[in-house]
């Protein structure tokens, strides 16, 4: 694969120190942007059509490269490998699932497939984005880790800030949970290798529901399913493993991912001193103060996750997605920020002085 000419995110998820820290933003493509609205408002789909359309889903995927990021993420969605493994979905106006997971004949209607005959339409999305990227910046492909899509399928979509089905589920039928949770750490495996082959530089591993649930149910229904699917995908690309605002570092650092996106309960500069030899880091602004800071409190949130990451082994995000309200100025100002903020100069001693 050819590498862009813009390489800063591809050597700090090697643990590398960079000439400034590369920056993009989860949720980039959605909907604070005013240009995503115009395209959803003019092509008249349905939401879960939209990210069927490979010309409008790579349309989009573009949009924030206006902005200067560092790298693009492909416009899907986590629930996307639902459908053809027996599990379909709407988005009215949230994810919402027919026919739950609730008993173990539920199973019975799911399948294992192959995402290169089922899923073509991300395969022609990001060959789209990678001709039109021309080689100037990496592509970041991801998926849903097989906790959350477990939990969005229990649930019957959006969890909200509820998992009361799944933690029952979790503790009445854990057989059942295990099970699910096996055939989709298979799926997620094979839908990120064939968007690797498909030509993405990164892949993130979103475990989007981590907060709701204890480091004792984390650690025995989320660990063990993220490190299969990483360890099926060692070798092939960066990874980076996105777990929502939970601080257990060593479980997620045994998961054996490149990269650890990290929220804003976690002190970036002590899991750097701690962690560092062993992984890069990608964080970890709050989303918050991007919708509602001014330029000032922006500056001072970016200025103090970049002194943090030291520009080695850092990736410059937020600590979850871009929200639907943020201003598109404070989004700018972000990556301006990041793109041009000073570094104190780091003093040598010279031999004998």
């Amino acid at each position: 694969m050819s590498r862009p000419t813009n390489d800063l995110l591809l050597r700090a998820a090697r643990g590398e120190r960079t000439e400034r820290t590369p920056v993009w933003l989860m949720r980039q493509a959605g909907r604070f942007d005013p240009k995503y609205r115009e395209i959803r408002q003019g092509c008249g789909l349905q939401l879960e059509e939209l990210f069927r359309n490979p010309q409008l889903a790579a349309e989009i995927t573009m949009l924030p490269v206006r902005f200067g990021v560092d790298a693009a993420i492909l416009f899907q969605d986590i629930l996307t490998p639902l459908a053809p493994m027996g599990a379909p979905f709407v988005f009215r106006p949230g994810p919402l699932l027919a026919h739950p997971i609730r008993v173990p004949g539920d199973l019975e209607r799911l399948r294992s497939f192959d995402s290169r005959e089922e899923l073509g339409f991300v395969r022609t999305s990001i060959e789209l984005v990678r001709s039109e990227l021309a080689d100037t910046l990496p592509l970041i492909g991801f998926a849903g880790a097989p906790l959350t899509l477990a939990t969005f399928m229990i649930e019957g979509g959006s969890p909200g800030d509820s998992v009361d089905r799944t933690r029952a589920l979790m503790q009445g039928e854990p057989a059942l949970c295990h099970q699910l949770l096996d055939l989709l750490a298979r799926i997620t495996a094979d839908y990120l290798m064939m968007q690797i082959e498909a030509g993405v530089h990164v892949v993130q591993l979103f475990e989007s529901v981590a907060d709701l649930f204890t480091c004792a149910e984390y650690e025995l229904f989320a660990q063990p399913y993220q490190e299969a699917v990483l360890r099926a995908l060692k070798g092939s690309c960066p990874t980076i493993l996105f777990v929502n605002e939970q601080p257990y570092l060593d479980l997620m650092v045994r998961t054996g991912a490149d990269v650890l996106s990290v929220g804003r309960c976690v002190a970036l500069s002590e899991a750097r001193r701690r962690y560092g030899d062993q992984v890069a880091f990608q964080g970890n602004v709050d989303n918050r103060v991007l919708r509602d800071g001014d330029f000032d409190q922006i500056d001072e949130a970016v200025g103090r996750c970049l002194i943090a990451g030291a520009r080695a082994g850092h990736i410059l995000n937020l600590n979850h997605g871009v929200v639907r309200d943020t201003p598109v100025e404070n989004v700018c100002r972000f990556i301006e920020t990041a793109k041009s903020f000073a570094f104190e100069p780091v003093v040598v001693d010279e031999p004998g002085g």
